[in-house]
């Protein structure tokens, strides 16, 4: 069968999609401290018999380097990415910054320091990232929550390293195209239609990765970043009420930019992360996955454990299936 799997009502009662109503904020069902929602669907059984299957021989890298200039959040306000030297080998026989004195001459030391806004890069998003109002998934409320600096709760720190199926729905090579237009809204039909065309299927657990084509245009950040294509509502509920543990894009904001839901500019992230439970990871590099084919496979990734933050980087691996 391709498209979703067949969902028990026993499963269904654990996916917060089924549960979930408009604009409101959806309490968990692992209970009133949980603080990663979806990823609760990854157990120590689904990762061991992910983990029985994959071929480590063959490993993608599906994450994007950071460099001066790439694209991010700037034309939000957001910081840019920047890394600078700390110590260069000349710098600190100068300076004598160490204090070895006349060992510097011999000792070449280099070091940097980067800064960047959290949501750059490969990344995946907690959430505490959007709620609604002053509240977030699971009725945590930022007056009670929220501290001077960072979320106490459902922070980058508190999100498991994942391991479970992955998989990979080629929208833009279901419409023959290396990317999608610009704004293009991807629905529930486009994600149906290239499960269908791939004849997979979405499973409870998974993590599922929607390729618009957008990493073609990494090289060129003003393109990358405008008028995005990018998954609707109707395409986020798709894939929640399946089962995802958790949603990936190649764009910087997974969803369609703008926003074609009146009084919600980000209503995917809303739905997602307050009604649904589920992370987005964004900014995933797919080409190769597209280029081989490869839909099905075992999927690694950790996020940095940033405490309190509503995001953090990644570098998620892809492995295919020895039984494929």
């Amino acid at each position: 069968m391709c498209g979703t799997n067949f969902v028990d009502e026993a499963t269904a009662r654990k996916i917060a999609a089924t549960a979930a109503t408009f604009r409101q904020i959806t309490t968990s069902p692992f209970g009133e401290d949980d603080e990663i929602g979806m990823l609760n669907l990854i157990t120590p059984e689904s990762m061991r018999a992910v983990m029985s299957r994959a071929d480590a021989g063959h490993t993608i890298d599906l994450s994007v380097d950071y460099f001066l200039g790439m694209p991010s959040f700037t034309a939000a306000g957001q910081p840019p990415y920047q890394i600078w030297m700390t110590n260069t080998p000349r710098g600190t026989a100068l300076d004598d910054s160490t204090g070895f004195g006349v060992q510097n001459e011999l000792v070449g030391y280099s070091g940097d320091a980067v800064s960047m806004y959290t949501h750059c890069g490969t990344h995946i998003d907690t959430l505490n990232h959007f709620g609604y109002g002053t509240k977030i998934w699971n009725n945590f409320d930022a007056d009670q929550y929220l501290g001077a600096r960072h979320w106490m709760c459902a922070g980058a720190e508190k999100q498991p390293p994942i391991i479970a199926r992955g998989l990979m729905l080629d929208v833009a090579a279901l419409h023959g195209v290396d990317v999608l237009p610009q704004s293009y809204g991807i629905t529930a039909q486009d994600l149906a239609d290239a499960a269908r065309k791939q004849e997979v299927e979405l499973r409870v657990g998974d993590v599922v990765l929607i390729r618009g084509g957008q990493m073609t245009l990494w090289d060129d950040p003003q393109a990358y970043i405008t008028n995005e294509a990018g998954c609707t509502r109707d395409g986020a509920e798709f894939l929640a009420r399946g089962g995802a543990a958790v949603v990936c894009s190649d764009n910087l904001s997974f969803e369609q930019i703008p926003s074609t839901e009146e009084g919600n500019w980000l209503p995917v992230h809303t739905y997602l992360f307050a009604e649904a439970g589920i992370p987005i990871m964004e900014v995933v590099d797919m080409e190769r996955l597209s280029q081989e084919k490869l839909y099905e496979f075992a999927f690694i990734g950790a996020g940095i454990k940033l405490r309190g933050a509503t995001a953090a980087p990644m570098r998620p691996l892809a492995m295919p299936f020895l039984d494929r």
